[in-house]
């Protein structure tokens, strides 16, 4: 991600700045590798098509996610939208930090709207903004773990995090399809032509489309069965881990003219990762134990 990036989205979209604020916080953040002490062991036994982070146990420093949560929510409180100055609130609630970042890493939107019911605050900018929190732990994730990632991995979510993907980039002269994930910066390669949230193989039920200011360069791969949809983009090289979420912004038009169509994406993961976020011990409770 550059700063030239955000500026000209600021520029062609001036009412994002707000939001693009909070996406350049959680981005800048992405790149601190100190969140890689927190990933954990990859599982030696799971099934074939889970996620690396799918039933995994995630031992954090609970008092840096509470700097970062504080530092992301006050970002966003101070953006200048309106829906979120309510945020500036959440730093003095008691609010319960480990429960916050499993439901964001878990992309547990139920979760998340109870936390915000509980705290009395407008579910929708506290589930929009936390969402997020998980996301430079999630980047910590995809670096650590690059290398384990199954090369035949044929599913349409993420392998690392579950995630749908944010769109697809058809690369190089010979074409290859790979999906990118928006929340860990993931990528892996699509084989064969199927609808990747359903499934569907019938060619005959797989279409796209084509918006007429998008050139040869954009489409939106569509699935009649589902009545799904993926945005597609055809370049020589695949976008840096860091810029996915702003490429997946700045093709918001694509998603306009799907909706029009009638099409839309699955709500939630692609799987449920049912992770667990434990506290990792303070210096007292590791010298006289959990009930000190």
């Amino acid at each position: 991600m550059t700063e030239n990036d955000l500026q000209a989205l600021a520029r062609e979209y001036p009412d994002w700045q707000p939001w693009l604020l909070v996406i350049e916080a959680v981005m800048c953040e992405a790149t601190d590798s100190s969140w890689e002490s927190y990933v954990p062991s990859r599982a030696e036994s799971r099934a074939t098509d889970a996620p690396l982070l799918a039933g995994v146990t995630i031992t954090a420093d609970i008092g840096k996610v509470r700097r970062w949560q504080d530092h992301l929510l006050q970002t966003a409180a101070r953006s200048g939208a309106p829906k979120m100055l309510p945020l500036k609130a959440v730093r003095k609630a008691a609010v319960n930090t480990a429960a916050l970042f499993e439901a964001a890493l878990c992309e547990n939107g139920a979760g998340l709207k109870r936390l915000a019911d509980d705290l009395g605050i407008d579910p929708d900018p506290f589930s929009a903004v936390t969402a997020l929190i998980a996301v430079p732990f999630l980047h910590a994730c995809n670096r650590r773990w690059q290398p384990l990632r199954f090369p035949g991995w044929t599913a349409g979510y993420c392998p690392t995090c579950g995630a749908w993907p944010a769109f697809a980039e058809m690369r190089g002269i010979e074409r290859s399809r790979y999906l990118r994930c928006g929340r860990c910066g993931a990528e892996w390669q699509a084989h064969g032509l199927f609808c990747f949230f359903c499934g569907n193989r019938d060619h005959k039920e797989l279409g796209s489309l084509l918006p007429e200011k998008s050139g040869s360069a954009r489409a939106i791969d569509t699935c009649n069965q589902c009545r799904g949809y993926l945005k597609t983009f055809t370049k020589l090289q695949g976008s840096a881990p860091t810029k996915i979420m702003l490429d997946d912004l700045a093709s918001v038009d694509l998603d306009i003219a799907a909706l029009e169509q009638g099409f839309k994406r699955p709500a939630g993961p692609g799987y449920a990762l049912n992770s667990t976020v434990v506290a990792k011990p303070g210096l007292s409770e590791r010298v006289f134990g959990p009930n000190v």
